[in-house]
């Protein structure tokens, strides 16, 4: 059985890329990571992709300046590798709507709260921490969502909590949330990864 094939994009160093690489190499792994896209040519995350045999690119307004044509090359690479799946992993920027189009439904993003608090344009890194402590939360946690035309507004697949203790800083909360995260997204990439190998085997 073809395993579902990923299109990760990530802006920084990737670790939520690194964990689902990681997690494809079991033997009984049920999806591969097939390409890496950062707009950030100096990533962690391409460079740990070329490191481990992974396809890697980067493209950004530096490489199209004109966004319609910088979404229809993504789109394109995209369709290239036969990608099944698009993950946004501290990607930075919002997918354009040719992208939205072609992986409708297939597109999935991680973010550090529990949506729909604490989501939305600039609600990102640090400050998402920032805005869980101010908020007085008592747990926070990644949430997976499918990605649509908004911000942090497409439905929720699955949330992981993480209580909010006392004395914590935006930096400690942040750890352990982000360890989270490398959980929760691997075992919600591999649920999806057995539906599409149900479905394919029908």
């Amino acid at each position: 059985m073809a395993k579902l094939r990923l299109g990760v994009l990530a802006s920084h160093n990737g670790s939520n890329m690194r964990a689902l690489h990681r997690a494809s190499l079991a033997a009984d792994g049920l999806f591969e990571v097939a390409i890496v896209l950062s707009n950030n040519s100096g990533s962690g995350a391409l460079e740990y992709a070329r490191e481990h045999g992974v396809s890697a690119r980067h493209m950004s307004g530096r490489t199209h300046p004109d966004p319609v044509a910088l979404d229809d090359a993504i789109r394109a690479v995209l369709v290239e590798h036969e990608v099944g799946l698009v993950v946004t992993a501290g990607y930075m920027r919002k997918l354009g709507p040719g992208v939205r189009s072609e992986f409708s439904g297939r597109i999935i993003n991680i973010h550090p709260a529990l949506l729909p608090k604490h989501g939305g344009h600039g609600m990102w890194g640090i400050r998402v921490h920032e805005a869980v402590l101010a908020a007085g939360d008592a747990v926070s946690g990644p949430s997976v969502h499918l990605v649509d035309e908004e911000y942090d507004t497409g439905a929720v697949l699955a949330q992981r909590e993480v209580p909010v203790l006392a004395g914590d800083s935006a930096e400690s909360l942040a750890a352990r949330v982000l360890a989270a995260e490398h959980d929760l997204l691997p075992r919600v990439v591999a649920d999806i990864a057995r539906e599409h190998a149900a479905r394919a085997s029908r």
